[in-house]
């Protein structure tokens, strides 16, 4: 597949920049057998069947975001990554003249840990060792703030002044999130409610959990003419011998498996073909799901790799075309005055009934 075929016209004004006033108030966009149907995430009951299995990702987003500041008055914006062992992490960092030893402390923070450059790596990933706080996560409580992703562009210029959100904090987060560890948040799932879910599992929808942390791999842009050719990122994920089970089941009584997001839908994919703990698995047209068979998941960026796993589900789902159907949908969303992207709206593609 070519990267220019995963190209769509976007107006920048549809990307959003804030969630809407409810969680449920998000606009849903339902696919089914080639036609786009226009509703609200509210009416996500009416689509979802007695026994569908709504599998859902239970991460939790870090406050991995970091302002910070060198001895000599210098600006750093870093992002936490993972936990390394004795005290060190790997983070993003971008600033000027950054070497190993050049200590960090936090914009915001009254007190607060010390964080020092050790060693630099690919893509700008540093080594970062920590000083003067018991772990990561007691850390980035005191001095990170949510990362929103990059393309949600409402940061203050002066960082000295930027303070976290109390929307983002509560809003970039799923109801149920649970496990800490990922940097971005499972975007999808951000339109649900306790009424909501309440609501489904009344109606006999079966829901279940498995965790896969967000990485920042996923706002990656793929940077080979190829899509085929770039290098996948990792991500850590876990799938229960609970919800093992409950697939299994499911796709023995011929119920449907609903995936809430695509790192739902990568995880369970990954699971079925071996993958344990962590994948890089790429998922593009022409690949044989089996788990999968419905897809809820919001509008993704141009030349992505999740547009590209939608179109794969689509074709699975019985388009002859799925990145032909992928962007007719998307081209009525831009018509309709769809929002984009982590805090836009909804798209649901379901299998045929």
């Amino acid at each position: 597949m070519e990267l220019s075929e995963l190209d769509f016209p976007l107006p920048e004004e549809l990307i959003a920049r804030h969630p809407p006033a409810e969680r449920r108030e998000a606009r849903l966009l339902v696919v089914q057998e080639g036609a786009g149907h226009h509703h609200v995430f509210a009416d996500l009951p009416q689509f979802l069947r007695e026994g569908d299995l709504l599998v859902l990702n239970d991460t939790r987003v870090l406050p991995a975001r970091l302002c910070l500041q060198k001895e000599t008055g210098g600006r750093v914006e870093g992002l936490y990554l993972h936990d390394l062992a004795d005290g060190q992490a790997r983070c993003l960092m971008s600033g000027g003249r950054l070497r190993p030893g050049v200590e960090l402390h936090g914009v915001t923070a009254t007190g607060g840990p010390q964080l020092r450059l050790v060693e630099k790596h690919e893509r700008g990933e540093w080594t970062v060792d920590l000083e003067g706080a018991a772990d990561w996560p007691a850390a980035l409580e005191q001095i990170g703030s949510t990362p929103l992703p990059p393309y949600i562009r409402r940061l203050r210029e002066d960082l000295a002044e930027d303070t976290d959100s109390a929307e983002d904090r509560a809003r970039y987060q799923t109801v149920w999130a649970q496990a800490e560890g990922s940097v971005a948040a499972p975007t999808a799932s951000l339109h649900f409610d306790q009424a909501l879910l309440q609501s489904l599992e009344q109606q006999g929808v079966e829901q279940a959990y498995l965790t896969l942390h967000v990485g920042r791999g996923t706002f990656l842009p793929v940077e080979t003419e190829r899509v085929e050719e770039h290098p996948m990122h990792a991500e850590r994920f876990t799938v229960s011998e609970d919800l093992a089970a409950k697939l299994r089941q499911a796709k023995q009584d011929g119920r449907h498996v609903i995936a809430a997001g695509t790192t739902v839908c990568r995880a369970l994919e990954a699971w079925a073909q071996g993958d344990k703990g962590e994948t890089r698995l790429m998922i593009l047209p022409g690949h044989d799901f089996q788990v999968v068979d419905g897809l809820l998941t919001n509008f993704h960026t141009p030349r992505s790799t999740l547009l590209a796993l939608v179109a794969g589900l689509a074709q699975h789902q019985g388009a002859a075309d799925g990145l032909a159907l992928v962007k007719k949908i998307y081209a009525e969303a831009v018509a309709q005055r769809y929002r984009f992207f982590s805090y836009g709206d909804a798209s649901l593609w379901l299998p045929q009934p």
